[in-house]
């Protein structure tokens, strides 16, 4: 046989049959929910009679909807309070575990399921969220899929797919002392553009990507889809190990995959190199993740792009942005801050935070929200809150998605220019009009002191 690549591995073990018209069966041995994007799986499966074949490969959470200020508070929607009571009927009548918001295990999708230890190494698992390429990190097959194959998989507990591409990402050296897996995500997504893994599994390799927590490789996973890969992946080693031990111990003896990795001459369709050392701190400046610069950097001139596409597309955003070509990037000032989301919201983004509003007020409100209860609970414990209290910043009760996507109380009115942690800057993304900056935490944080774009290092100058 060939040499094979970790992708190849992973999906040739999981393949039930070929389907033809290049299509396999795959089986799916994790099926994640929340209540946005479920409904109608559910109201199918009613009508053609089915049952959900694997319930207890199935796993259920309110996260996207969810209100965040207080766990017991009322949601003002009638439509969020409905999808969460769809969720609830749907679960129970189909015996689907459910964390429900105020429960201990609650939280974000894709925060939950690692730290639950349903995430190993050499699975696959579908979620109907694009960002379920997070769980790529232990070395899994994981995919973001529609409504239709969420009725599928809850029916067959399989999935009809084309095979896509392989494509790697090496990054050599070492990142510096600063950048984070957050800002590689970014230098990543603006060298081969929104469009550039389309159709693509991406392996992210070498040893930058070695040296990073398993929570820098879900943050650098969770942004594969960024630039349209169908899934991101690492291959699992010692840090998989490590985490597994903590987060699922009795599973121990489950971890087979950590051996897996892909073959050496193994051939990948694409592959390119970014060299870690010269990865900087960035900030989007545009309406996608492709379009940032270095702290250091300044606002592009359209005029200076070759590509005409990129120039209108950048025109287009600046204009949309407010922004003027050359302003440096220091000197854009925000309106608000937020801290969270599948990107930017586990243990360690809010350690990172905290770090550097230690002793510090905030200038600009500032909303973090954990990504479940259990960070939460951590941030408790090691004293973050009584942090975030002294800055002035609202450290949220509840845990959800929050202002990442805008689909609950939480989002920005036209105009708001916001610094943020999350992993889209589209238009109204975080609300009609709002206007979005990617950064890494530590970034957040400081701009939040300053009131305009600041990195960890302007405060000591100040």
């Amino acid at each position: 046989m060939a040499p094979q690549t970790l992708a190849a591995k992973v999906w040739r073990e999981h393949v039930v049959r070929r389907t033809g018209a290049g299509n396999d069966l795959l089986y799916i041995d994790l099926h994640l929910l929340h209540e946005v994007n479920t409904p109608q799986a559910f109201a199918g499966l009613r009508a053609a009679g089915r049952t959900v074949r694997r319930p207890d490969l199935t796993v259920g959470t309110e996260d996207h909807t969810t209100p965040t200020i207080a766990v017991d508070r009322a949601d003002p929607d009638a439509a969020r309070r409905h999808q969460r009571r769809l969720m609830a009927r749907n679960c129970a009548e189909f015996r689907i575990p459910l964390h429900r918001l105020g429960t201990a295990s609650q939280g974000i999708v894709h925060v939950i399921g690692p730290e639950l230890g349903l995430v190993r190494p050499g699975m696959t698992a579908v979620c109907c969220d694009s960002h379920t390429t997070t769980l790529g990190a232990f070395g899994a097959l994981a995919l973001g899929i529609g409504t239709s194959q969420v009725e599928h998989v809850l029916a067959t507990q399989t999935l009809p797919l084309a095979r896509p591409r392989d494509m790697a990402v090496t990054v050599t050296g070492t990142l510096p002392a600063g950048s984070t897996a957050k800002d590689l995500a970014l230098a990543v997504i603006n060298r081969v553009g929104t469009g550039g893994a389309q159709g693509h599994i991406v392996e992210f390799r070498g040893p930058a990507v070695r040296a990073l927590s398993m929570e820098g490789r879900m943050t650098l996973c969770n942004m594969a889809v960024e630039m349209s890969a169908r899934a991101g992946l690492v291959a699992p080693d010692d840090a998989t190990r490590d985490y597994l031990a903590r987060t699922a111990p009795r599973d121990a003896g489950r971890y087979d995959g950590l051996a897996l990795h892909g073959d050496d001459g193994a051939a990948f369709d694409r592959e390119i190199e970014i060299d870690g050392t010269r990865v900087l701190p960035r900030v989007s400046w545009g309406t996608n993740p492709a379009q940032s610069v270095p702290m250091d950097g300044r606002v592009p001139d359209p005029r200076d792009l070759a590509d005409e596409a990129e120039a209108t597309a950048a025109r287009r955003a600046l204009d949309y942005m407010d922004l003027v070509p050359g302003t440096a990037v220091r000197d854009i000032a925000v309106d608000t801050v937020f801290i969270g989301s599948c990107t930017n919201s586990r243990i360690e983004d809010l350690r990172a935070a905290a770090d550097v509003l230690d002793g510090h007020r905030v200038r600009v409100g500032t909303v973090i929200v954990p990504g479940s209860a259990r960070v939460r609970e951590a941030a408790v414990a090691e004293g973050l809150d009584r942090i975030f209290a002294r800055a002035g910043a609202d450290f949220r009760a509840a845990p959800g998605c929050s202002m990442c996507v805008g689909l609950g109380e939480d989002r920005l009115g036209a105009g708001v220019r916001s610094a943020s942690t999350t992993n889209r800057n589209f238009e109204g993304r975080q609300g009609t009009g709002s206007r979005t900056h990617l950064v890494s935490p530590a970034v957040a944080a400081a701009t939040a002191v300053r009131g305009r774009i600041a990195g960890p290092d302007d405060l000591s100058e100040a």
